[in-house]
């Protein structure tokens, strides 16, 4: 598995690689068998990898909280929910965006200060384990250059696949 650190780096070197292996799946994969086969990977992946060691997420991504997690976050804070607001959430037309990056919430220790009630979109990511993955790899690329799990999927799949250095099958 790659280093959390080096991820970028890593990435970079694929990249166009990566996007043509996306062109070549959205042709050819079958949206079902290749639900499967991230959800296997997903699964196969993620259940030794901690995450605390690594969380380029929290750092690279700005989370959307919906009105119901601003209320879960601010009464584990101690805060109103207008407290919460003010310090932590600035709207936009998409709803409620945390306004730093790297997360504010995110400790020392790489754990999440507010994990009983983090967002939807914290839990769920990389969402490598939800259907319709075929619908959405372009986020799958963008997510490989974070994820060193989402990057080993990749690399993974493409070996499955038959797909070489150079975009040939």
């Amino acid at each position: 598995m790659i280093e959390p650190s080096k991820i970028k780096e890593k990435f970079e070197k694929v990249e166009r690689e990566n996007y043509k292996f996306r062109t070549y799946l959205k042709n050819r994969a079958d949206i079902d068998e290749l639900d499967e086969q991230f959800l296997e990977l997903h699964n196969e992946l993620f259940k030794n990898y901690d995450c605390n060691k690594c969380r380029n997420c929290c750092k690279e991504y700005s989370i959307t909280f919906e009105d119901t997690e601003i209320e879960q976050a601010s009464k584990l804070l101690k805060i109103t929910k207008k407290e919460f607001i003010d310090k932590y959430i600035e709207e936009t037309i998409n709803g409620y965006d945390l306004k730093d990056k790297p997360c504010c919430f995110l400790t020392e220790k790489g754990a999440c200060g507010i994990e009983k009630c983090k967002p939807e979109g914290c839990r769920e990511y990389p969402f490598t384990n939800k259907p319709e993955r075929l619908l959405s790899l372009l986020s799958i690329v963008d997510f490989a250059s974070v994820c060193p799990i989402v990057f080993e999927m990749l690399e993974r799949l493409k070996k499955t696949y038959g797909f070489n250095r150079r975009g040939r099958y």
